[in-house]
């Protein structure tokens, strides 16, 4: 089998530090992004698919991937958007009656770099201490100088804009044409997920490219706008930020996850900044600060908002807060119907305590839509 012949690969971080493990699949070479690490135990197959990781060497820290194959049905987009793969033990066997193939199979028909048997405890232990940083993973271990000159000339991922590399390029649409409730979104790397949610909820959504004009967006006459989560980071979103400036002008709901989340603060002068490994995982605990309640979310960031800033603005309103660092989770303005969060309702994969946001979102645009008929 091939996975007994497998080639020696790498890791190689940007600050020299080299962890080895052996190369998964077909495909040989490099693959350059920022490290980072899931500690989900399920769901690989939806993060390996969703836009938010785009650019990213993934470092999974459960210890067996592949175990359960893959399912046409389980992504969150067209195609594996993660760099590259990282992980402890690799599944060459699967054993789900629900899946179609192996993901080794996925995993080539995608082109992705993967390796396996690394001592994915330490390096998750190293990130965490150290940060993220870029990386490179590669079957050139005996290449490691010039690795290490390819690996300089990568792009930190502070400033960086990718919500362009993961939008649509055309509008399309999602949901019944007949539902209640007209919704324009703003891709900034949507997962198809939101759109399910959305669909289920009755509404018909119009999904427009990342940099799309509130007169683009206006003209599908919504009931209200969504501004989606996508990768890097959020300040180089000039125009999103603009544009969603001038939806809140109309006082319609506005309804932001993720990186949708840190647009509408940017839109309210609340900058962002870099965290120090970010949040990814499927266990974070979060308060709801106008309820009390506790919820079991599912995170994906490397981003966050000004707490201080947030908490002083006299027109926003901090309504959830994460309880392993205290970071911002969640806003509300106090003069309109718009807000957002920071973890991903939709909870593809992840727990699904906070999918009443949506059932939030629906009753903002119907005490809207009842004011207007007033």
């Amino acid at each position: 089998m091939k996975y007994q012949t497998r080639k020696k690969a790498l890791i190689l971080l940007a600050d020299g530090t080299i962890f080895y493990g052996k190369a998964v699949g077909e495909r040989e070479g490099s693959a350059f992004g920022e490290v980072c690490f899931n500690t989900g135990m399920t769901g690989y197959q939806e993060i390996f698919t969703d836009p938010s990781y785009f650019g990213q060497l993934m470092v999974t820290t459960n210890a067996h991937i592949g175990n359960y194959g893959t399912n046409r049905e389980e992504v969150e987009s067209e195609a594996i958007k993660i760099a590259g793969l990282i992980c402890r033990n690799f599944s060459y066997q699967y054993s789900r009656v629900a899946a179609d193939a192996p993901l080794e199979d996925f995993l080539n028909a995608h082109n992705l770099l993967a390796i396996s048997d690394v001592d994915t405890r330490a390096l998750v232990s190293y990130i965490r201490d150290h940060g993220a940083m870029n990386a490179v993973i590669s079957t050139e271990v005996d290449n490691i100088e010039g690795l290490k000159a390819q690996l300089a000339k990568i792009p930190d991922m502070n400033g960086l804009e990718l919500a362009s590399k993961v939008s649509t390029k055309e509008p399309y649409y999602w949901g019944n044409e007949n539902a209640k409730y007209r919704i324009s979104a703003l891709d900034l790397g949507i997962k198809k997920n939101i759109l399910r949610n959305l669909a289920a909820r009755d509404c018909y959504v119009k999904v427009y490219p990342y940099n799309a004009s509130f007169e683009e967006l206006q003209s599908f006459e919504p009931h209200g706008y969504f501004i989606s989560n996508g990768p890097g980071d959020p300040e180089p979103l000039k125009e999103a930020i603009q544009t969603t400036q001038k939806i809140l002008e109309t006082n319609m709901p506005v309804f932001g996850i993720c990186l949708g989340h840190q647009v509408l603060a940017l839109a309210n002068g609340i900058s962002t900044y870099k965290m120090h490994h970010g949040h990814r995982g499927i266990n974070h605990p979060i308060k709801n600060l106008l309820t009390g309640k506790g919820e079991i979310t599912s995170q994906n960031h490397g981003f966050a908002i000004n707490r201080e800033e947030a908490e002083s603005h006299p027109n926003v309103e901090v309504t959830h807060m994460h309880l392993n660092d205290y970071t911002v989770a969640g806003i509300q303005l106090k003069d309109r119907p718009a807000f957002s969060v920071q973890y991903h309702p939709e909870a593809s994969p992840g727990p699904h305590d906070a999918s009443y946001l949506f059932d939030q979102f629906i009753q903002n645009i119907e005490k809207y839509l009842l004011q207007e008929a007033l």
